[in-house]
């Protein structure tokens, strides 16, 4: 089986209240010093995690390791939560698996020359991120295996990002949208569908041709909606809000590498990738960014709004014979059906504002069910 692995961004909020608190460097120096000591009794590299910072000083990122079985990753993405939220503590802060920070923000950069040379060239974009994504990697054979992928793999993102959807305020207002952190991430210069690429080499030129153009710092900064790695033989989505619910982040996690290893055997067997324009993408991208599962997506075989329902069961089977052969399929479907029942977080998010008419009410609460 292809192994897999998760990156999960997390928002860090005062224990009580839910405001920012800005001690993501000090909590991973920290970390790493207890670790290296061994004064704790606990390593977040032998759990199979590891805590790194991210952009600004109020988030925090767990890495996994790869994993070829399900419930490895499920038990090691718990335990990357619990243990950024142990460290987290000693700060009197706690972690948020929020997409969007609802509460009126202006982050601390970590200091870093990179993030100091990316605040220079692209200013406000950089100043304001404040936001979570959820990351999957997915081994491949190839580079040219990873770009036939990435080639068939596409149609099926925007449905990603309606399941996952879980940043409906920004800025302490209500955006309308389900995941608002996609249209805040469209910013940058590369974010977004591509093209059907067509081979490892014509991705690669593209790449470079970017790079030439004296707007990106480096190959970190090609964001594209799924791109191949540029430090491990592994495809990254990275449409995914990060999801409040653990059970949901697992099971996306196991869609998304249904979905490589279909798009791989498709190739394999000489299936075309389908020719749909980056065009149509966008544009279904930000239907399922506006509305989740609330009202219909485009449909990513017809390419006509249909039920959010027919989407996500289209999906499902689509990549049902690489989920029976991995064993997740149950698992997979019981979680999907969930969420269609309960609401994405989203629904969550305004459900709990509604009730309690205050956007820390609601911060708490993700943090509470981020752990939980």
């Amino acid at each position: 089986m292809r192994s897999f692995g998760v990156e999960e961004e997390f928002l860090l909020v005062d224990v009580q209240i839910g405001n920012h608190a800005a001690v993501g460097e000090s909590l991973v120096a920290a970390a790493s010093a207890r670790n290296a000591t061994g004064s704790d009794g606990r390593s977040t590299a032998t759990q199979g995690n590891t805590l790194t910072t991210e952009v600004q000083r109020e988030q925090v990122e767990a890495v996994s390791a790869p994993f070829t079985c399900l419930s490895d990753l499920a038990a090691a993405l718990k335990e990357g939560r619990a243990e950024a939220n142990r460290q987290a503590l000693v700060f009197g802060a706690r972690i948020a698996a929020l997409g969007t920070s609802p509460l009126s923000a202006l982050p601390h950069l970590v200091q870093t020359s990179r993030y100091r040379a990316m605040e220079a060239r692209f200013g406000l974009p950089l100043r304001e991120q404040l936001m979570c994504g959820f990351h999957v990697h997915v081994s491949v054979n190839s580079p040219d295996e990873g770009v036939a992928v990435l080639d068939r793999i596409r149609i099926w993102l925007p449905t990603l990002i309606a399941l996952s959807a879980n940043s409906p305020f920004w800025q302490g207002k209500d955006t309308g949208y389900a995941s608002f952190r996609y249209q805040v991430w469209r910013r940058w210069p590369t974010a977004g569908p591509t093209e059907v690429f067509g081979s490892a080499r014509a991705y690669q030129d593209l790449v470079e041709m970017l790079l030439s153009c004296d707007v990106l710092l480096d190959r970190g900064q090609i964001y594209f909606d799924a791109r191949l790695s540029a430090n491990y033989p592994t495809i990254e989505i990275r449409v995914p809000d990060v999801c409040t619910e653990a059970a949901h982040a697992v099971a996306l996690a196991a869609v998304v590498r249904a979905l490589v290893e279909t798009a791989a055997k498709d190739w394999a067997e000489g299936k075309p990738p389908p020719a749909v324009p980056a065009e149509m993408l966008r544009l279904a991208s930000w239907r399922a960014s506006r509305y989740g599962l609330e009202d219909d997506l485009i449909h990513p075989e017809l390419n006509r709004p249909r039920p959010a329902e027919e989407s996500v069961a289209a999906l499902l089977e689509h990549i049902g014979p690489a989920l029976s052969e991995t064993g997740d399929r149950s698992l997979v479907e019981e979680t999907i059906r969930q969420i269609l029942a309960d609401g994405t977080g989203s629904v969550r998010q305004r459900t709990v504002m509604n009730g309690a008419g205050n956007l820390r009410k609601v911060v708490l609460d993700a943090a509470e069910r981020t752990t939980s």
